[in-house]
């Protein structure tokens, strides 16, 4: 049984995390225009650049014999628009982000620890739209970023989840880990992407590792506090909201894939039916399961839905470890 000390101690080191995190992002921050040299010649975008070739390893179109066996000119163009498409999608996750935690820390009391921090995060948060949007525009590539249905929910999307603040980190660790974990893995692959693309990624990744700890300790802090009826419905919810976020982040529209002249059964084996690229997908949530079994997510109804939406694996040892099983299917 929880004792009185044993909540008041986790409440104690959860507001001084949130300090932290305050204070990180006062004195270490990043903006869009100042810290990114866009008008430099290193900077500079060169459509031809073989750097735009999508990696075998850990982009599923990429890990495909088709893409693999084009010359090297189509792969170029591909992987420009997957990227690009991605960091359209990306912008478009966070301004959801935004609305949702906005939403949230308006209704907040007076004297929240969570106010600053998640005023702070959204700050960072906008500045990553304007980063993306802008290198979206200067590569000069027309992606349509995320698809229709979901633009059409999105305004909703956060203003449900506002009310449902555990739920609401959850979406937000669903948006932020695929796209984590994938720059992280072409990072450390060794960063072979064009210099604008590896710097905005290396501002992204920086700051979301304070957005993705808040999270965390929320989920951990909130979720042994619910009921039993709400845990149940979490533990569901938890890996639906990963597998939705999942297909939309990284899966490009299908406009974008019949305008790149994507054979169907290329795109549908890409995302997500071959077993390297399940792995793959797979392997972007090795945190979050280890998450979902620490905070009593998993259950005999969750394992099955984790098992049938294909994103079930062994779990992290510790945040942020890379999955090299993934890598050597590929």
């Amino acid at each position: 049984m929880t004792t009185q000390a044993g909540t008041r101690e986790r409440d104690a080191g959860y507001q001084e995390m949130l300090r932290t995190l305050s204070e990180g992002s006062v004195h270490v921050h990043f903006d869009p225009y100042e810290d990114i040299a866009w008008d430099s010649p290193e900077l500079a975008i060169d459509p031809a650049d073989p750097r735009w070739v999508l990696s075998p390893t850990h982009d599923p179109l990429g890990a495909t014999a088709w893409y693999q066996g084009l010359p090297q000119e189509r792969q170029v163009e591909i992987g420009t628009a997957r990227m690009m498409n991605a960091m359209k999608v990306g912008a478009a996750f966070e301004s959801m982000l935004i609305r949702g935690l906005m939403q949230y820390v308006v209704a907040l009391p007076n004297g929240s620890p969570e106010f600053r921090y998640c005023l702070h995060e959204m700050t960072e948060e906008c500045n990553h739209i304007q980063m993306f949007q802008e290198l979206v525009n200067r590569v000069g590539a027309d992606v349509p970023g995320m698809r229709r249905r979901l633009r059409l929910a999105s305004p909703f999307i956060g203003g449900v989840l506002a009310a449902l603040p555990v739920a609401l980190m959850v979406s937000i660790l669903a948006g932020e880990e695929p796209i984590d974990h994938y720059q992280k893995s072409l990072l450390r692959e060794g960063g072979d992407v064009p210099p604008a693309v590896l710097r905005t990624m290396e501002i992204h990744i920086a700051e979301e590792a304070r957005h993705i700890s808040f999270a965390h300790e929320f989920v951990k802090l909130h979720v042994p506090r619910l009921g039993r009826a709400n845990r149940f419905a979490l533990s569901l919810y938890f890996p639906l909201a990963m597998r939705i976020a999942c297909e939309e982040i990284m899966t490009p529209p299908g406009s974008l894939a019949k305008r790149l002249e994507i054979p169907r059964d290329v795109f549908e084996q890409a995302f997500w039916r071959s077993p390297v690229s399940r792995r793959i997908m797979a392997s972007y949530f090795g945190d979050m399961r280890a998450l979902a079994e620490e905070v009593g997510l998993i259950n005999r109804a969750s394992r099955r839905l984790w098992q049938r939406l294909g994103i079930d694996g062994e779990r992290s040892r510790y945040r942020g470890e890379p999955d090299r099983r993934a890598e050597l299917l590929a």
